[in-house]
């Protein structure tokens, strides 16, 4: 029998100001009785690519395959990674407009990234008093703010 995977729970959070402009993400991660904080940050780049750099970075974090529970406040991210995708990859990469699909190279990074986890996306609301949330909500500000934004 194989092992079980680990679980591990993952609150994640980027931002911009102003969007687009200067940016960051952040990362929680947190497995039995241990947590490791990740963050970053783009000189210019949008929230949606933060979100989605921040997703990214805690599907790529584990050295093996695991039971992943990713906590977002992005409804880009939730509403993409849940019910957009299936259609892009379907229709090209192309939207419900025609358009190429926006943040495709992240949104492909993401797709590669999780395949070897069992991933739980949920949403949080942000800025509602999420003690995880908000921590990985000031690991983004830290990172954008360190680059000067």
């Amino acid at each position: 029998m194989a092992a079980e995977r680990p679980v591990i729970e993952a609150w994640t959070d980027g931002g911009c100001r102003p969007n687009p402009g200067p940016g960051g993400w952040g990362v929680v991660l947190r497995w039995n009785d241990h947590e490791k904080e990740l963050s970053g940050a783009e000189p210019e780049t949008t929230n949606n690519r933060m979100e989605l750099t921040a997703a990214i970075a805690a599907l790529e974090a584990p050295k093996r395959p695991a039971r992943l529970i990713i906590h977002t406040d992005s409804e880009y991210v939730r509403n993409g990674v849940t019910r957009w995708v299936k259609g892009w990859v379907r229709n090209n990469w192309r939207n419900a407009a025609k358009q190429p699909v926006a943040n495709q190279d992240l949104w492909q990074r993401l797709l590669e990234a999780a395949k070897r986890h069992e991933v739980d996306w949920r949403w949080v609301r942000g800025h509602a008093g999420d003690a995880m949330n908000e921590r990985a909500d000031r690991l983004a500000t830290a990172a954008r703010e360190a680059l000067g934004g």
